[in-house]
């Protein structure tokens, strides 16, 4: 390699686990350390490395990562496969690179095995995509090569939530994250660096010079230091479930809405936000969803539905309710008013701390959402906790008479 790892690409290239993320700011050195990662073990006989990025196109940028591997190793013993996009290596060891560009591409790499597969740009990719790459880590029995999943991300970007949460919120000891900064990077000039990201706005300049992965454009309604996060709401405490439905399967190129469903719970005015279940489906998919978790939440819990307006609205009510979810407690909500509107009343109960959100992974998801509302691209689960608030508070009569009903076995 024609530089020294810096201190923080060092400790990157030592840690022992299985799972790493190294960077945070630009110019910290990122694509650099991933490259010394998947080349530490290229003298092994059978080891076989890949690196990722979005595209090929990104792949193929002047200063890139595979660009920077031809700078690196060519006049090297190596040699380079410009069709299969592979550097060979004299002990038979390969390290290739490939682009996860559409959901699907994740199946191009089926029945490969790697002992190292590293990501450039991980915020830029879905977490499906990443966690499917882990069938591929295979190695011979008796071999010394550690089997390593390492990524290397600035914040900001489509997979910016997951990435969090994975890396940042959970602090798992199995699974590490190595900020880097650009102080941390001797080989960039600095000054003329930070001078290119004085035009961005102050929240990119954030995340791409300070690092910064809760920067984020405020929004309106909600702030994510007005939630704190608890382990199980009181006993006793009421409980619905409210669903806002959509039937759009996820596909390449498009963002379409989610369906979602919240479980709040209620006492004394307190609200304990329990879970989140979001899925974009068909609606036979939709419908699955909704019935196991009615399963998974009990007969006690109070079911509600978004009504859309119309006939359609009532067919569809009406067949959850004789098909779908026959013997639960169960009706649909005829809303009014903007979702801006309806939201408020959840707003000013987080503003005074009385929404507390019990512990689990879908926590990043939903802060960030709430965060952007209402200039955000989704809205589904704001519109879910919303209306489940609004069951809770404005049907107290419905849910003490359902309450009542189920003491008395009716």
């Amino acid at each position: 390699m024609p530089q020294a790892p810096t201190t923080k690409q060092a400790a990157f290239l030592a840690v022992p686990v299985r799972e790493a993320l190294f960077g945070g700011s630009a110019g910290g050195g990122k694509s650099s350390a991933l490259l010394m990662a998947a080349l530490q073990y290229v003298e092994e006989p059978g080891y076989a490395a890949i690196l990722f990025r979005r595209t090929y196109a990104d792949l193929a940028l002047p200063g890139a990562i595979m660009d920077r591997s031809k700078e690196w190793l060519s006049g090297k013993r190596a040699r380079w496969n410009e069709r299969e996009k592979t550097w060979t290596f004299p002990s038979g060891a390969t390290l290739s690179f490939g682009y996860l560009e559409h959901e699907q591409d994740k199946y191009r790499y089926q029945g490969s095995e790697y002992q190292f597969a590293g990501f450039d740009e991980l915020t830029q990719l879905g977490e499906s995509q990443y966690r499917y790459l882990f069938s591929r880590l295979r190695r011979l029995k008796g071999s010394s090569v550690p089997l390593r999943m390492r990524a290397a991300s600035n914040p900001g970007g489509v997979g910016h939530a997951w990435v969090l949460q994975r890396f940042i919120t959970e602090r798992r000891p199995d699974r590490l994250f190595i900020p880097a900064t650009l102080d941390d990077n001797p080989y960039l000039d600095r000054e003329e660096y930070v001078k290119s990201l004085q035009d961005l706005d102050p929240y990119t300049r954030a995340q791409l010079l300070n690092g910064d992965w809760f920067a984020r454009p405020p929004g309106r309604k909600f702030r994510r230091e007005w939630f704190a996060v608890v382990d199980e709401p009181p006993a006793g405490a009421r409980r619905v479930r409210f669903w806002d439905l959509a039937a759009t399967e996820a596909r390449a190129g498009a963002d379409p809405d989610w369906t979602c469903g919240a479980l709040l719970a209620e006492q004394d005015g307190r609200f304990w936000l329990c879970d989140l279940r979001r899925k974009r489906a068909t609606p036979q998919g939709v419908e699955a969803l909704v019935r196991q978790t009615a399963e998974l939440d009990g007969r006690e819990v109070d079911i509600w539905m978004e009504q859309e307006p119309g006939s359609a609205g009532v067919k569809v009510i009406d067949d959850y309710a004789r098909r779908v979810l026959m013997g639960w407690s169960f009706r649909g909500h005829r809303s009014t008013g903007s979702k801006e509107v309806r939201a408020n009343p959840f707003s000013a109960a987080a503003e005074a701390g009385n929404v507390l959100l019990l512990r689990g992974a879908w926590i990043g998801e939903f802060l960030d959402e709430a965060e952007s509302f209402p200039n955000g691209q989704h809205d589904d689960q704001i519109d879910a906790v919303s209306g489940a608030m609004a069951m809770l508070t404005t049907n107290n009569d419905v849910a003490s008479f359902l309450a009542a009903m189920r003491g008395t076995g009716g």
